[in-house]
């Protein structure tokens, strides 16, 4: 189509040539009859010579108008021409503009197309900063289509400021005598004439300029030049548009790919076929399958065995009956992984239209979770009859801290026994007898919990504890003689509120040193508990304690002599050991004995 209406014009200008060379010679042919005619002299009127002579000068009067007439229609041709190549760049901007997202291209073509079409020998676009609102210089270019350097910004910014803020074009044909320009600084220092702005709008809404100048030529531009501007400048603001717009769906799509790169939760996309779509990075771990082995692949072909029989009927179930899966848990096989607990939940994946395209699914490994819940299970079930709730938090919140195998370490075994309770129980009854017991061991109890001591077990009438395990303790020494205290004084507000025979005492020994702390026992039965000389020690420190009385031993003591007050015992030999142990009764803390030890 482009083809034939060139050459149409082609012909036509052809032909216009031919009738203008055709009209000259018709005029020289005049020209020489009627002087040959005039040679013969003036013949008769009413003779052939003569109607001749009349023809002759006829013709020749005519020819001015003919010419005028060819002239007129060569214009005419010729601004169809102009009109044609205008149409013509306009639709190759179009098209440009519809085809490629390549913005810098787009407006290149657009400023080279302005200096062809103008003949302005350079064109500049801006863009309003949406920021600061300075207009900023986007594409510049010379009549060689080359890009301009920033050096060789010289325009008028008067005039750019001013169709940038009132959004109306402006055409000078000579800046230099136009009044409204003539007297700015940047009109005489850079010798500027024909000077064409016109405003680049979206939706109504002034984005930027286009200038195009000619520092040489005056009356260059027409309004007709402003028309052909502003349609360029059109095109030119859909292609800043389509890019602004394109750059915002690649921002939101790059945005989605690092959301779903980063997310933990695997995510899976299957289209109506069951060809995998999406395959994310935490998908790829959790199944131990790149991306690359799983997009555009069944998704039954690519999934492990195990994964096969679960997750293929719930795939084709959501597409086939639009139903939802909710976090279904089950605990296949993962090659290179084993055993894991995953969680699918699975959706339609719909479209703007509401149609089914495909399943989105969402796998979570559940693997780690479900093994740190077993061990918080573990945990509050070992140690919730031993140790204060809060230590059973902080066990919790940091299990790696809790060695359960069995390992050796220092620390302070508390033993407690009640005094006399042998012949007490002879004179009660038995449910009287527990009862009484239950009060006496829970306060024994109450006391090494408050301090956050581990309850290891009740031995008949007596209650073994020890401090600095499962979790670490400083203190733990001062830990379990305040406990002792503690005891010690709940017991004595105890005697205040019951008969005298009711009233029964303890006898404490407590002793520091190294025994080994773990599960004792089988599968079906097992005690924390601790083991070795130190827990001997302690056990006949208590059985030498008076009613009331707490013993230290001479380890206890030295962890704990600046916050204590004691009395010293004369050594004894006690039962299993050859050499004598000093002992210490405790008599209570030192006015700022209650304080930690390890504070600074």
């Amino acid at each position: 189509m482009k083809d034939r209406i060139t050459q149409t014009f082609i012909s036509s200008r052809d032909s216009l040539t031919a009738l203008e060379g055709g009209l000259k010679s018709l005029a020289a042919g005049l020209t020489q009859q009627r002087a040959t005619l005039e040679h013969f002299g003036t013949a008769r009127p009413g003779t052939p010579l003569a109607r001749l002579h009349s023809a002759t000068v006829l013709m020749e009067q005519l020819l001015p108008q003919m010419e005028k007439a060819l002239r007129r229609l060569q214009k005419a041709v010729d601004e169809q021409e102009r009109e044609r190549e205008e149409l013509e760049a306009l639709f190759h901007v179009s098209s440009i503009v519809n085809s490629t997202l390549d913005l810098s291209e787009v407006l290149n073509y657009v400023m080279d197309q302005i200096i062809e079409l103008t003949g302005a020998e350079r064109s500049f676009l801006m863009l309003i900063d949406e920021e600061t609102g300075a207009l900023e210089f986007k594409v510049a270019r010379n009549m060689d289509r080359e890009t301009i350097s920033g050096s060789s910004f010289e325009i008028s910014r008067t005039i750019v400021h001013k169709v940038a803020q009132e959004g109306e074009p402006i055409v000078t044909t000579n800046a230099q005598m136009d009044p409204r320009f003539s007297a700015q600084e940047s009109v005489v220092s850079y010798s500027l004439r024909s000077i064409l702005c016109v405003p680049l709008k979206v939706k109504d809404k002034i984005t930027g300029v286009i200038y195009a100048d000619n520092r040489i030529k005056a009356g260059l531009f027409t309004d007709r030049d402003r028309d052909l501007l502003a349609a360029f400048a059109n095109q030119a603001a859909v292609a800043i548009e389509n890019a602004r717009l394109f750059e915002s769906v690649a921002n939101a799509k790059r945005l989605m790919d690092n959301i779903f790169a980063s997310i933990t939760s695997g995510v899976i996309t299957t289209d109506v076929q069951d060809q995998i779509t999406l395959f994310n990075r935490a998908a790829e771990r959790i199944l131990r399958l790149s991306a690359r082995e799983a997009i555009g692949r069944p998704l039954p072909t690519v999934l492990p065995s195990q994964l096969q029989p679960v997750l293929v009927p719930i795939v084709r179930r959501v597409r086939e009956r639009e139903e939802f899966v909710i976090a279904q848990e089950f605990e296949p096989e993962v090659p290179g992984r084993g055993q894991v607990n995953l969680s699918i939940t699975a959706s339609p994946l719909k479209d703007a239209n509401d149609e089914t395209q495909g399943v989105a699914i969402v796998v979570d490994d559940l693997t780690e979770r479900r093994r740190l819940e077993a061990k918080e299970r573990f945990i509050r079930e070992t140690f919730k009859r031993y140790v204060a709730p809060a230590v059973v938090e902080r066990l919790i919140e940091d299990p790696d801290s809790l060695k359960l195998g069995g390992r050796r370490q220092e620390i302070t075994i508390f033993f407690a026994d009640i005094r006399g309770f042998t012949s007490f129980s002879e004179r009660h009854d038995p449910e009287m007898l527990v009862e009484i017991l239950n009060q006496y061991l829970a306060m024994g109890a109450e006391a090494v919990l408050q301090e956050e001591g581990t309850l290891d077990k009740f031995m008949g009438d007596a209650v073994m504890a020890f401090f600095n395990a499962p979790l670490p303790q400083p203190d733990h020494t001062l830990r379990a003689v305040r406990a002792a205290l503690a005891m010690r004084e709940r017991i004595q507000a105890h005697h205040e509120t019951v008969e005298p025979q009711y009233r029964l005492s303890y006898g404490v020994g407590i002793n520091v040193g190294e025994a080994v702390v773990g599960n004792v026992g089988t599968a079906q039965q097992l005690n924390y508990t601790a083991i070795g000389d130190a827990v001997n020690l302690a056990k006949r420190l208590q059985e030498n304690a008076q009613p009331n009385q707490i013993l230290l031993s001479h380890a206890a003591y030295e962890r704990v002599k600046d916050y204590v007050e004691v009395k010293v015992l004369p050594p004894i030999r006690v039962k299993g050991r050859q050499a004598t142990e000093q002992l210490y009764e405790l008599i209570g803390l030192k006015e700022d004995g209650a304080s930690d030890p390890t504070a600074t």
